[in-house]
């Protein structure tokens, strides 16, 4: 086997077709739990802006603005300060998702979604209890550390765990966590909104330590993949985990054996490179270029889809088009469900269709919709922003939004999960798993802190910009993303090498591995 990643001969190659066990689903479940965090703070922090308790107490500015008797509806919420609060939790998680990348490969993923859990717990303690913006973004960087660490070690304990014929199901868990993540979020903020005084925001902010005991929880009730602990030495650890997975009669040899042989291979590679550098350093060379550019294009353009700062600020964007307060909550609470059913379609489908039909097909309907909604906010608000929607026409950008929701929901939401964390082989695979979350938390963090001076800048305009980003993206997996479905990690490389363009980094074996080392 050359380089460490390519096919393993001989009966490992049918491990593959290891069936569904209750202990591989509990596991997975339990894992899956990490998008609870995720999913809770992108649903929670737009609806607490739109507080008027919470405006009144850190932000009065855009209070007053929202008072005003003219104004110009883009405009409302554009505070920089007020972005911050949103957007402070991706800057922590972008440094962390880095750190754990380290962390994971060391001490294994359970040990890193255990440390997620601790940092967002503390961080929602730190939020309710704020009583300054300074205190509200400490909380923030808290939880943006959870984020970080679990957002890492998750997906790739999903990818480890699974058998490879349902691995594209079981990793939709995590995506469907953060969906139930941002409905509850959405549901609490709805009700937290008719407690009168400071007690509602608090209520919201604080039950996002009810996602951080279940991740914790979860944690310390499952064993780390049997990957992480034969790459640690385990190998009795790794069979034992291997034989809970499967089912205590199967022969999970020929598995463990290609396990093992990966890992020796990664070995071999890394000692013909020795001098080079760290694992990020070896990740940037021609070896893994096809592996490195999927890190950094799909979690980059899931989230210039613009669903973040949709579900961030659902609540303010549907003010804007003339929701009242309790209404504008109400359609965030809608677009969470929405979202959350397309995932269930997406567990589902992905292991029958596909990776790509789904990519490109939800890629359309993201794409429709964005225009669309620009169209109707074009000719009916204008570009001053002075005029509120009529109810008819707010309704029709709820539905438009919803329709949305459910591409994402079912394609690049699941997907930009799965596809990065089954891709890379193993000894680059904690590594390339940070840079993915690091990627897409960068991106975030960008959209989180300009979107509402961006809208309140380009207007409408602003659905066109992402509706562009959209036809970018689906073109890319058209041209140069491979079908992963149903292949084992292990043997994942054979699917570059019979790549039109990506066989020219795939193909590099053992005897190139020597010219690179020199």
């Amino acid at each position: 086997m050359a380089g460490g990643s390519f096919a393993v001969a001989g009966p490992a190659a049918d491990y593959g077709r290891a069936t569904i066990t209750a202990s591989v689903v509990i596991t997975c479940i339990m894992a899956a739990s990490g998008g609870l965090i995720f999913g809770y703070d992108i649903g929670i922090s737009g609806g607490v802006t739109t507080m008027e308790s919470f405006l009144a107490r850190f932000f009065p500015d855009v209070l007053r603005r929202m008072a005003a008797a003219r104004r110009d509806e883009y405009c409302v919420y554009d505070s920089q300060v007020l972005t911050a609060f949103t957007s402070s939790l991706y800057l922590a998680g972008l440094a962390s998702s880095l750190l754990a990348g380290r962390i994971t490969r060391a001490v294994g993923r359970r040990a890193v979604m255990l440390a997620g859990g601790a940092a967002f717990l503390a961080g929602a303690a730190v939020n309710a209890a704020s009583f300054s913006v300074a205190m509200l973004i400490a909380g923030r960087l808290l939880l943006g550390i959870g984020v970080g660490f679990a957002n890492q070690a998750t997906p790739v304990y999903l990818a480890e765990t699974a058998p490879a014929k349902w691995r594209g199901a079981f990793n939709t868990g995590f995506q469907l966590c953060i969906g139930i993540g941002v409905l509850v979020a959405n549901l609490t903020n709805y009700a937290a909104n008719r407690i009168h005084g400071n007690w509602g925001w608090r209520l919201s902010l604080g039950l996002a330590g009810g996602p951080a005991a279940i991740l914790l929880l979860g944690a310390f009730l499952i064993t780390d993949t049997p990957s992480s602990l034969a790459a640690r030495g385990q190998l009795g650890d790794a069979r034992a985990a291997l034989r809970r997975a499967r089912g205590s009669g199967a022969d999970v040899e020929a598995e463990l054996e290609a396990i093992i042989h990966s890992i020796e291979g990664s070995r071999r590679s890394e000692d013909a490179r020795k001098g080079k550098g760290g694992a990020f350093r070896r990740l940037l060379g021609r070896r893994y270029r096809h592996h490195l550019v999927v890190a950094v294009a799909i979690p980059f353009f899931q989230q210039v889809t613009g669903i973040n700062v949709i579900a961030f600020y659902a609540p303010v964007l549907f003010r804007t088009v003339g929701f009242g307060a309790d209404s504008a909550l109400m359609a965030a609470v809608i677009l969470a469900a929405v979202n959350l059913v397309s995932i269930l379609v997406s567990t589902f489908a992905v292991d029958k269709y596909g990776r790509r039909v789904l990519f490109l097909q939800g890629g359309l309907q993201m794409f429709l919709c964005q225009v669309a909604v620009a169209c109707v906010l074009g000719a009916k608000v204008g570009s001053d922003g002075t005029v509120t929607l009529a109810r008819g026409w707010s309704l029709a950008v709820l539905l438009l939004m919803c329709v949305y929701a459910a591409g994402f929901g079912w394609s690049w939401g699941p997907l930009s999960w799965l596809v990065p964390s089954e891709v890379f082989p193993v000894e680059v695979r904690s590594v390339g798993q940070a840079t993915a979350v690091a990627v897409n938390l960068a991106v975030s963090f960008v959209q989180a802190q300009v979107f509402l001076a961006v809208l309140c800048r380009f207007k409408y305009g602003v659905f066109l910009f992402y509706g562009g980003w959209i036809a970018a993206m689906t073109a890319f997996v058209m041209v140069f993303l491979p079908e992963t479905k149903g292949v084992t990690l292990e043997t994942m490389e054979s699917v570059w090498a019979s790549h039109w363009y990506w066989k020219r980094f795939a193909e590099l074996g053992s005897s190139d591995l020597g010219k690179e080392a020199t």
